[in-house]
């Protein structure tokens, strides 16, 4: 368990420096070269129009064209991360948990393959939540107004203290390297979270701690 959740903060860690990696390329770009694509690209089309209809007749038919505006609109396709929105609310059944919401971005149409997400309070193994094993149904569409949520709760010991957070991150899946951070509503105080599966209903994400 404890591999697990080391590898976790570890996806984090790359994934914020991958972020930056990123940064630093695209601000080392020379802006002479930007402005000679434009150009580049204007004598290869002027190339290309001499070469008859073959060329004309693949742009604008056959089911390659369908495949791809599938692959646009999210068509069946497993969510991840970045195709969702997500909020938290406060809740005050079971002890006081955090009912986050995921719903798809404008555009997309995904189904949640994975039953349980993963949640953590910061980077560090002592913040993962736990799955609870509550809820979880097939996989759940996402389109539109429609939603899935899971519980987090903070604290599952019956201690005094704790570590404060005010915002938790959550990806769908273990792999994903791309996780969202949501801002909570209220400053958490954290120790031993447990997490909920997905469900399209609010009472099925409600932690049941035994």
């Amino acid at each position: 368990m404890r591999s697990r959740l080391a590898a976790r903060s570890a996806r984090l860690v790359l994934a914020a420096a991958a972020v930056t990696a990123l940064a630093a390329t695209t601000t080392a770009c020379d802006p002479d070269d930007i402005d000679a694509a434009p150009t580049a690209s204007a004598a290869s089309t002027g190339g290309s129009s001499t070469g008859g209809s073959g060329s004309g007749d693949s742009a604008t038919g056959g089911s390659g064209d369908t495949t791809d505006d599938n692959k646009k609109d999210g068509y069946s396709q497993s969510c991840g991360t970045n195709d969702l929105d997500f909020r938290a609310t406060s809740e005050s059944q079971a002890g006081g948990y955090y009912l986050v919401t995921a719903k798809a971005k404008s555009g997309i149409t995904c189904y949640l393959d994975v039953n349980t997400p993963e949640v953590s309070f910061g980077s560090k193994p002592e913040g993962v939540a736990s799955p609870v094993g509550q809820g979880g149904e097939d996989p759940i569409k996402l389109s539109g107004s429609t939603v899935a949520y899971t519980g987090v709760s903070p604290k599952s010991t019956n201690t005094d203290g704790g570590v404060e957070f005010e915002f938790l991150v959550i990806s769908v899946t273990e792999e994903d390297a791309d996780p969202a951070e949501v801002k909570l509503p209220d400053t958490a105080t954290v120790d031993k979270p447990l997490v909920t599966n997905w469900s399209t209903t609010v009472a099925g994400a409600v932690p049941r701690i035994v």
